[in-house]
């Protein structure tokens, strides 16, 4: 399935997401900064990636962490994963968290987030009796329930 996501350039430096791959799910973000930007342990930081973009309105941005960012630095979203809702028009930050115990630098241009574009349904939530939800083999189960088989 594709689109088109139109971008705005928000500030000189800014580029436009890319993919890293043919097959890559998403888009790599990049740090639209002027100088290198140190993470110490445990702090997050707002990152500007420069861009706004307008999502379709059957489609939702997911924001996610890189997973060689995160592996080999500790550096992922605060939020783990954000959503970026088809009627925002604002700049894409990223609220990046040095989850290490150790100092980060990211420099102007380095990919810090990656973008997937995903088709959302808006389905209308309506209470019901509990008999009138299906049962299944896991049930109420909580945390950690599918695994005690």
């Amino acid at each position: 399935m594709s689109c088109i996501i139109k971008a705005v350039k928000l500030r000189e430096k800014a580029q436009l997401p890319a993919y890293g791959s043919e097959f890559a799910a998403g888009a790599d973000l990049r740090a639209c900064i002027d100088s290198a930007v140190e993470l110490s342990p445990h702090e997050t930081r707002m990152i500007p990636t420069g861009i706004a973009i307008e999502i379709p309105d059957v489609y939702a941005g997911i924001l996610c962490f890189r997973s060689g960012l995160a592996s080999r630095q500790g550096l992922a979203p605060a939020n783990k994963v954000g959503v970026i809702d088809s009627d925002y028009r604002g700049e894409l930050i990223v609220a990046l968290h040095n989850h290490s115990d150790t100092c980060s630098m990211i420099q102007p241009g380095d990919r810090i987030a990656q973008l997937l574009i995903v088709p959302i349904l808006s389905p209308e939530f309506v209470f019901v009796q509990k008999d009138e939800i299906s049962g299944t083999d896991r049930g109420s189960g909580g945390f950690g329930s599918t695994g005690t088989k």
